[in-house]
């Protein structure tokens, strides 16, 4: 059924039980995310996505429209709220973007720049995380990983329907695994679909690093706002 709904102090028709951050984007409104991937199951594990539905702020992602709600998007407390979520998961862990191989397609740089983010106003911890190399394709980087449990939930042993990736332990000892047997066994089109959906680089190829040559990579061609909202119409750059 057909509905409207205000984003901005603008009304806009939407299709009802559709996903906020989704609507938003048909529209022409960008809404940050690094956990979410339109088509699939939200996580609403990140939070960048938050803004405010009648007032109260809320996961845009895991929002289903209704008619007359009131989203406010560009509005000055959410948007600060989203660059301090931000901020946050760039001092919990260890994100040094000139020497990373993601450098120029890591979605959380991305959407740095998008929120205008210089530095983070949290005091940086530089945990220590033993990185993991036992599978002979991936190999796991543990220092950016930023928890959004997209390799946990969207990639699974294609037999038997298991996990591959999981996070083990709780608070600041976490840390992603991943189950060697199983990944030895992944095709490279899986193995290359987990490096694709994880926002930053904490999920590699192994023997494959600065393969796109710097002016190429996906963010220096598209920024991340433009590349989500082309999306939407299926025009995005793969």
């Amino acid at each position: 059924m057909s509905i409207s709904i205000e984003i901005d102090g603008v009304s806009v028709a939407a299709e009802e039980g559709g996903v906020l951050v989704d609507v938003a984007a048909d529209a022409g409104v960008y809404i940050p995310t690094l956990c979410y991937l339109r088509g699939k199951p939200c996580l609403g594990t990140c939070r960048v996505c938050s803004v405010k539905v009648d007032g109260a702020v809320v996961a845009a992602c895991t929002v289903r429209v209704r008619g007359g709600m009131t989203v406010e998007v560009d509005e000055p407390e959410t948007t600060d709220m989203r660059k301090a979520l931000v901020e946050l998961l760039f001092a919990e862990g260890n994100h040094n973007c000139p020497s990373c191989e993601k450098s120029g397609r890591c979605t959380l740089q991305a959407v740095g720049y998008e929120v205008d983010m210089l530095v983070s106003r949290f005091p940086y911890r530089f945990p220590q995380r033993e990185r993991d190399h036992a599978s002979e394709r991936i190999w796991l980087e543990r220092d950016r990983c930023i928890f959004c449990q997209r390799c946990v939930d969207f990639v699974r042993d294609e037999t038997t329907g298991d996990k591959i990736f999981s996070i083990s332990h709780r608070g600041s000892e976490s840390r992603i695994e991943v189950d060697t047997e199983r990944a030895d066994a992944m095709p490279i089109e899986q193995v290359r679909y987990a490096v694709e959906i994880c926002p930053v680089g904490a999920i590699l190829e192994k023997r494959v690093g600065y393969d796109v040559p710097i002016g190429r990579r996906k963010y220096e061609v598209h920024s991340v706002r433009d590349r989500a909202l082309d999306q939407t119409n299926g025009s995005g750059a793969p």
